[in-house]
């Protein structure tokens, strides 16, 4: 980011500045380590600005490393998709590397456990794995292989890496404690074999390390002083230092954590956002529903929101669940101060201003941005044809009803007082046209006779309009946390598609992303599915919350 971070302090920062009070270490490094096996999220929003923040704080570097050593699940689309969603963010990192970029280092790493002894080939299959690992409660039991010499041990192990197994048939495991309390330390799988092929490698391996074993030696290697993870891996840390330590690092890296965000309403699991986009639930992983990144920014929330949400949250170690209604609170208040105004009419109601001149029109000048003026103003054609909400009109008006209903009259927003004379309606009563007088005096939406008008409306010109599509987004699931029978949950009102809506004409050159607040509506962006022949808008947030 370019812009100066200011960042208040949190547990992480108190324990570095500790760190550097005592000489541990003379430089900052982190990095953000995410798997190419799916879309980020609003988890990983929390993590990408913890990890780019810490670095920005004390002037020190941040990578970017796609944590690759699951090849059978990762593409290089998903990881595409992470580093627009990073520099969307507003964060770039020092250089982008792969766990793959170590697979040599890392694999030489495994042969100097085989040779310490530390580190064995195991032919127990992944059940009986489980099942001699033991409980909570109670040690595990070792493996028949565990004691085979260093020369057997050498020999499988290349056998294995050229490719004599099938898969599963045999792993690499540390050799540890079975009966450590810590279940992370009974003798751990650090190698496994897989025959696919790698994004990033090709057909060179056929024995892939796993994320424990990779992870903190890929940290070493790269220089990183500080692993900043979310609180699921502390019980991990012990074999984090362990594999530090055994391979003999002179300055390891210190692991930290933070809980994750737990944010009620929504689902982060990468496999149940597969299954939502699988089974049709949703539009894809960038359906605006949804809480990627992808899906958040299509909805047109703006990053800045996001960094500020994460910063009210604040980083803690304990467990907690936000409510969503932060997240859109912070949306609101950026796009209260940031987006242009606009009028568009959802539900179009056609309006005649009987003594308006026929075929004429006129420009008016409505604000762009009240919080912006010197953004100015932007001209809006008025003519006697205007559409205006079909909910602002009632034939019998209910008690504080201010809007139009025969015989009262209103203001429209930067035009003229109108009154309601009539209106038209079909064969099955439904009112299609309403007939109003104006007051050519009143031109900006005061009396001139200084006489009180509680109602104003939006309303679009009839003679410069564009048709859109506009689609009314909402949360996508109904209770605040979601069953694993995510269909059953879902919000029927998280989606409602309206036609025919009218926007002004001047609106015109829009490209997708661009965010407007409509008039008493919402703040509203463009679509990508949008057309030179037809504009789609997406509800971002409504103008107030109704949960």
């Amino acid at each position: 980011m370019e812009e100066n971070i200011v960042a208040s302090s949190n547990f992480i920062y108190d324990f570095i500045d500790e760190d550097l009070a005592n000489g541990v270490n003379n430089r900052i490094q982190t990095r953000f380590p995410p798997e190419p096996n799916g879309y980020l999220h609003i988890g990983h929003a929390k993590a990408i600005c913890i990890d780019f923040s810490t670095a920005e704080k004390y002037n020190g570097l941040c990578n970017l490393r796609l944590d690759d050593t699951n090849p059978s699940k990762e593409d290089v689309e998903y990881v595409d998709a992470i580093k627009e969603d990073i520099e969307w963010l507003g964060f770039k990192w020092n250089k982008c590397l792969y766990a793959s970029s170590y697979f040599d280092f890392i694999y030489e790493c495994a042969i100097k456990l085989i040779k310490k002894g530390k580190a064995y080939v195991c032919d127990l299959s992944p059940d009986e794995i489980r099942e001699y690992r033991g409980t909570l409660t109670e040690p595990g039991k070792d493996s028949p292989y565990r004691d085979r010499s260093v020369e057997e041990n050498l020999d499988l192990f290349a056998r294995m890496t050229k490719g004599e197994f099938a898969n599963g048939e045999k792993v690499l495991r540390a050799k540890i404690d079975m009966a450590s309390p810590n279940l992370n330390m009974r003798d751990p799988v650090i190698y496994r074999i897989a025959h696919v092929s790698h994004h990033q490698t090709g057909d060179k391996w056929c024995v892939y390390p796993m994320y424990d074993f990779a992870h903190p030696l890929s940290d070493a290697a790269e220089g990183v002083t500080y692993s900043l993870c979310s609180l699921e891996f502390e019980n991990h840390r012990p074999l984090y230092n362990w594999f530090i330590q055994e391979i003999g690092f002179e300055e390891p890296p210190r692991q930290i954590e933070f809980a994750r965000l737990n944010l009620n309403y929504c689902v982060t699991s990468k496999r149940k956002c597969l299954d939502l986009v699988q089974s049709g639930a949703v539009s894809g992983w960038d359906d605006p529903r949804m809480v990627t990144l992808c899906g958040m920014r299509r909805r047109g929330y703006p990053a800045e929101a996001i960094r500020d949400f994460i910063d009210r949250i604040g980083v803690s170690k304990a467990y907690s669940v936000v409510d969503y209604g932060l997240l859109e609170a912070c949306v609101r208040d950026n796009l209260n101060t940031n987006a242009d105004r606009a009028m568009a009419v959802l539900d179009p109601l056609k309006v005649i201003i009987d003594n308006y001149p026929e075929g004429e029109t006129e420009l008016l000048d409505v604000e762009i941005n009240p919080n912006k003026p010197e953004q100015g103003t932007r001209a809006v054609t008025f003519s006697r044809e205007i559409y205006v909400e079909r909910e602002d009109f009632m034939i019998e008006p209910v008690k504080k009803y201010f809007r139009l209903y025969p015989g009262n009259e209103v203001r429209l927003k930067g035009a003229y007082l109108v009154k309601c004379e009539g209106y038209e309606t079909d064969e099955n009563g439904e009112v299609t046209c309403l007939h109003c007088t104006y007051d050519p005096e009143s031109r900006g939406g005061n009396a001139p006779d200084g006489r009180k008008v509680k109602g104003t409306l939006h309303w679009v010109s009839a003679a410069n309009c564009v048709t859109a599509e506009v689609r009314l987004y909402d949360r996508l699931f109904n209770v605040e946390n979601p069953s694993d029978n995510l269909e059953e949950s879902i919000n029927p009102q998280s989606l409602v598609v309206l036609d025919g809506c009218v926007l002004d004409g001047g609106l015109n050159d829009l490209k997708p992303g661009d965010v407007f607040q409509f008039m008493r509506q919402g703040y509203f962006c463009v679509d990508k599915d949008s057309t030179p022949d037809k504009l789609v808008f997406n509800r971002t947030v409504a103008l107030n919350s109704s949960w």
